[in-house]
Parts: structure tokens; sequence; C-alpha cells
């Protein structure tokens, strides 16, 4: 947080900063002489205005970073002895700090990129509309009420995963131009929502599910599944219920995970130290949490 000294998070002064004394002082408490205003060392982070104790909120990271399947809010409570709504709260606050902020694009010179979309759970509004933009005459048991979660997984590299809503062929050739070289080569399924989109990259090739195809030449959809076998099993046997205006946070603590892991070389303590590197700048009030 401060490699060369403390630096004021109210005004971003170096100078003037001396730490507070006193018996009724918190620890680690500094105060900024130039703009008159105390802080420690947690403004500005996930920890901000958090009562619980450091050692909790480190061992809740490392359970977090290393469960691959997630842990609970129940389990959390009771293992470390909090609160239900606080063991909730910190594993919030800490999906923050996994969320991965400005990034390039996936892929590249030749490079193989995967990329499907999986439906789970009904959504908070029905739809209305069909992918192709067509109108939804019969609502039947298929995808067309259901989340959308659209991933994109490197050949041996990293996923990026957004929750698409609707699923469009609009709004999925948008995420796929915008989040993948174009001089990769795409391999997805036979679903209509790729080929436009497809055809702009490098070379685009398929597989036919329906027919029980499920590797053509060495063009398998198989990273990719798998990415989705994992986040399913935690978010049915593990989370169980997510509501959909929360679905962008699990699917930043899944892409967290699988983006640092043991095959990139990143173990447990590693990627428990990778989540205090994003801990800076992502305060969340409780309110934020619940209404967001």
């Amino acid at each position: 947080m401060w490699p060369n000294g403390p630096v004021c998070p109210h005004c971003g002064g170096v100078e003037r900063i001396s730490a507070m004394k006193g018996k009724s002082t918190r620890i680690g408490t500094y105060k900024c002489y130039q703009c008159r205003k105390p802080f420690t060392v947690k403004v500005g982070t996930v920890f901000e205005a958090s009562h619980v104790k450091m050692h909790l909120w480190l061992q809740v990271i490392f359970l977090m970073a290393s469960s691959k399947k997630g842990i609970s809010s129940n389990q959390l409570h009771r293992t470390l002895g909090v609160t239900l709504k606080t063991a909730w709260f910190m594993s919030y606050r800490i999906r923050e700090a996994m969320r991965d902020g400005s990034f390039g694009p996936l892929g590249g010179n030749g490079e193989i990129v995967e990329v499907d979309e999986t439906y789970f759970e009904r959504r908070a509004e029905k739809r209305t509309t069909k992918t192709s933009g067509e109108p939804l005459l019969k609502r039947g048991t298929g995808p067309s009420n259901k989340r959308a979660v659209l991933s994109l997984v490197e050949r041996h590299g990293s996923v990026r995963s957004f929750h698409v809503a609707p699923a469009t062929k609009q709004n999925v050739a948008t995420l796929v131009s915008d989040n993948i070289a174009h001089e990769s080569m795409l391999f997805t399924d036979e679903s209509h929502l790729y080929p436009a989109v497809g055809a702009t990259f490098l070379d685009h090739m398929t597989v036919e599910h329906p027919a029980g195809e499920y590797v053509r030449g060495g063009v398998p959809t198989n990273t990719v599944e798998s990415y989705f076998s994992i986040f399913k099993r935690g978010m049915q046997g593990t989370y169980q219920h997510c509501a959909e205006k929360h679905l962008h946070r699990y699917l930043a603590e899944f892409d967290f995970r699988h983006n640092r892991r043991i095959a990139l070389g990143v173990n447990d303590v590693a990627g428990a130290d990778r989540i205090l590197d994003g801990v800076v700048g992502k305060w969340l009030t409780y309110e934020t949490a619940q209404g967001r």
C-alpha cells in the first residue's frame, strides 16, 4: 500500500503526516495535517470501515482463493464464528477484490480461443424475443428464460466470463469482438450466434453437438465446457442460489480461480496474495451490495 511511506487517501498528500497516539486512538491511525483528516491503511480498500479483525479477513481470503467450487457464507459463519450477515458481506467484498480491472484482448496470432454460452436458473424477467431478435411466441423449458453466461477461454490460458442479458447475436458478437484479438482462431459449437462474428477472425471452426460430435480434427470446446462444469457445480452445490443482479460477482470469483490455478504456476498461497493485490479502490458498502 505504502512502499515509500504513508499517503493520505483523502488529499493524496505525503508530507506533514504523523502517527496518532493516545489510549483512545485506534492502532495504526495517522493524521494528515494538510487536509486535517485521520486515516488508516485500510481506507480505500475492501477492508474500510470493517470491524472484523484482519486475521479473520486473511483467513476468508485464503479459503476463497483455495476452494475450487467456492465456500458458502454459512460455512464461513460456522468456521470463523462471525454472524451470517458478516460472512456474507465479507465474501462479497472479497469478490470485488477478485474482479479484474482493465485488460487487453485474449488470444493473439494463431492462438486458439474457445467460446460458448450456457444457461442456468430462471431469469428475474421473462424474455419476449428469441436470441435472433424474433418474437418469442411460446415459452417452453429451454434456455429462452434462463440466465445466459458467455465465456471466452484461451487454450491453456485465461477465461473471461459475462452475464449476457439477453444472449442475442448482436450482444454476443460485441463481446466476442471486443475481448478477443482478431488474429486468433475461434472454436465454437454449431450455435447460430457465432457464424457472423466468426468470419471476422483468422479462422472459425465448429463442432456439432446435436450430431454427437464433440471433436473434429482437434477442434473441441472441452476447455470452456470444463469451466462451465466447475462453475455450475459451485453455483448449484455450494451457493445454491444467486440473485441475477449478483451474478457478475460470482463469475468474477470463478474466473479469478481459473486464471490463477496450479496449471498456470499459481498455488493457493499465491492466489490469496493476488487477491490482496486487488483490494485497493474497490470498497463496497452493505447497502450497495444488496441494491445492485
